[in-house]
């Protein structure tokens, strides 16, 4: 793997075909050990898909059966009501039998292909005991809402690997936009299956996936050269999901081309191998969530306590990059466009739609369009969707900038003229105004003429905080000017606002007894409040309280925290202190409070007076 100046410094002549200029920056994707599914073409997993029709009232029929489906026949117009929803389905209700051969299938394949991944320490701990009550929570509604079984995601695998054996091509789509002085080469990657849950702990199952990556490149003098590397990635959104091609510490390259560490089953993309850490927020009703922020502003912001959100659930997206990688001579490009018939003509989803409430175990719509038949920013907007829109490519920056400062030097010129010629009349006019005070017979001009003095002076005031102003920007923008006139592009990570950093060692690991403490806790605590009610109903409310605080001392001693939980339970035991005391003796403490205050008062009045 090199990552030397010659690839940072990468140029083509601007004839370079759109064919050959794909190829040369094609990604390396690098995966994960353990990953099932990889990038393939999308006309075989047509043929192995049935196509569907989910109408307002709820009921479903199957318009192509599997089999007879092709990209042809997925692209012809059907009409249907408002909020009728078109999907694919990869894989069709399994019955029971079905399902248990699907799971020892997918065993004895894994044993085969000794592909399997191993979590490591610390998912179930790293989140607190109060994160994973939200965890179990969402675990749980999957009981109401799941329709995307760990035996769905094997009966996907078992076919992903025939379709394979019978083919194995490692396809990505791409197109070339060219937009606001940028050539931006966009790869898409289509998934068969998103196994982040049933595989890799995550936050869902769904059929189908599609990612993508782009590169910007700009033209001078007769080249293309690279100029910034943007992933599409989860959490992340605008320029946070783009890094600069001379930034060595984030964008890796091999041969001049970007490595792309994808996500274990969930596919997001990353700049650096690695765990991250990935949160999703349970949804709560408005007046909650407005409680929640106010409770957590007094928490951290009043109390100074650590920012805790127990409604936030903390999942991990393992992109270890210690798997298969895809690059250079593994690929086979395909181009499409709006022109392409499957890409713009079908606008349904890719995948079963599962009827999720909060849409995670519903496939995704194609490259072209959001689950909701929308257009996808990433295509329409390839520029804005990485908050490339205001940014102009380097050639045109130096002239807009140059520009700029032209303009900018022009105005000072003109405002060391206006203001002497402003302030002679202000003072012409204060000299009148000082001649007509002591008449009152002039009151009515001299009011007049003090209400076009003041707005006159306003204007000289306004006009001067705009040439110190300008003197300010102006150097600045000079400075700027020449750092790119020299070729220095500032700092390459300017632009980010939420960098996506890798979990370390150290904040990952803990001991056998944490994490196994943290799989059975939940369960163990469940079982205390059964016996409680069963056993001790009369002491309901204490025992529910001692079973809280006894679970929360014992997971601070096995995460190593329980000084700072210690502190946290004081403050809270404090605060409701606090609050039994007001209210029992609410009357004493106002009027103690009233008679502090007057007292207070009139000492200092009194000193006043004396003083």
């Amino acid at each position: 793997m090199s990552n030397n100046s010659a690839e940072r410094t990468l140029s083509l002549p601007a004839a370079t075909s759109a064919a050959d200029l794909l190829k040369r920056f094609e990604p390396v994707l690098v995966f994960t050990k353990g990953e099932q599914f990889f990038p393939l073409d999308v006309e075989r997993y047509v043929r192995e898909c049935s196509l569907w029709e989910h109408s307002p009232d709820g009921e479903e029929q199957v318009l192509v059966r599997q089999g007879d489906l092709t990209l042809d026949e997925l692209v012809k117009m059907r009409p249907a009501p408002f909020r009728t929803v078109h999907f694919l389905r990869f894989i069709e209700t399994l019955s029971l039998t079905d399902a248990a051969q699907a799971l020892a299938s997918q065993a004895g394949l894994r044993y085969q292909l000794q592909n399997y991944f191993h979590a490591g320490l610390g998912r179930l701990a790293r989140g607190g005991f109060l994160p994973r009550l939200a965890d179990a929570v969402f675990s749980l509604s999957f009981l109401l809402r799941g329709k995307v079984s760990a035996a769905t995601a094997a009966a996907a695998e078992l076919v992903y690997n025939r379709m394979m054996r019978s083919d194995d091509r490692r396809v990505y789509y791409a197109r070339i936009v060219r937009r606001n002085g940028w050539i931006i080469l966009q790869y898409w990657y289509f998934y068969c299956y998103n196994s982040w849950r049933s595989g890799f702990h995550g936050v869902n199952d769904h059929e189908s996936d599609w990612e993508t990556v782009s590169v910007y490149l700009y033209e001078q003098d007769g080249y293309l050269h690279p100029e910034w590397c943007a992933f599409a990635s989860h959490d992340f959104k605008g320029a946070d999901l783009r890094r600069r091609w001379d930034d060595e510490a984030e964008l890796t390259l091999q041969d001049g081309h970007p490595l792309v560490y994808v996500g274990a089953g969930s596919h997001a993309a990353y700049f650096r191998p690695g765990e991250y850490q990935a949160e999703v927020s349970l949804p709560l009703p408005s007046w909650l969530s407005g409680m929640v922020r106010t409770w957590n502003r007094f928490w951290t912001e009043v109390l100074g306590q650590p920012p805790a959100n127990p409604f936030r659930i903390p999942f991990v997206d393992y992109a270890r990059g210690d798997g298969l990688h895809i690059g250079p001579g593994a690929w086979t490009g395909v181009d499409i466009d709006e022109s392409t018939p499957w890409v713009s003509q079908y606008r349904g989803l890719w995948g079963l739609y599962a009827r999720d409430p909060i849409s995670g175990e519903n496939a995704p719509a194609g490259p072209m369009y959001n689950r909701d038949g929308s257009p996808r920013e990433a295509w329409y907007d390839p520029l804005g969707f990485v908050g490339l829109d205001k940014v102009p490519p380097p050639p045109q920056a130096l002239r807009l900038l140059a520009s700029e400062c032209d303009q900018i030097s022009q105005r000072q010129e003109e405002l060391e003229r206006i203001i002497p010629d402003r302030n002679e009349k202000l003072q012409a006019m204060g000299a009148k105004l000082r001649g007509m005070e002591e008449n009152p017979h002039l009151a009515r001009q001299y009011a007049s003429l003090e209400k076009k003095l003041n707005s006159l002076s306003e204007e000289v005031k306004g006009l001067r905080r705009e040439q110190s102003e300008n003197t300010s920007l102006l150097q600045s923008l000079n400075h700027r000017l020449e750092r790119l006139r020299a070729g220095m592009s500032g700092d390459p990570r300017a632009h980010l606002r939420h960098l996506a950093v890798p979990v370390t060692t150290i904040e990952t690991r803990f001991s056998n007894a944490a994490e196994t403490w943290a799989a059975v806790s939940l369960s163990l605590m469940l079982f205390a409040i059964a016996g409680l009610i069963f056993l001790a109903p009369a002491f309901l409310w204490t025992g529910l309280g001692v079973i809280f605080i006894s679970f929360l001392v014992l997971e601070s001693i096995l995460r190593g925290a329980f000084v700072g939980t210690l502190s946290r339970l004081s403050v809270v035991l404090a605060m409701i202190a606090a609050l039994i005391l007001f209210v029992q003796f609410w009357k004493y403490i106002i009027v103690g409070l009233l008679l502090v205050m007057g007292i207070y008062l009139l000492y200092e009045r009194l000193r006043e007076m004396t003083s």
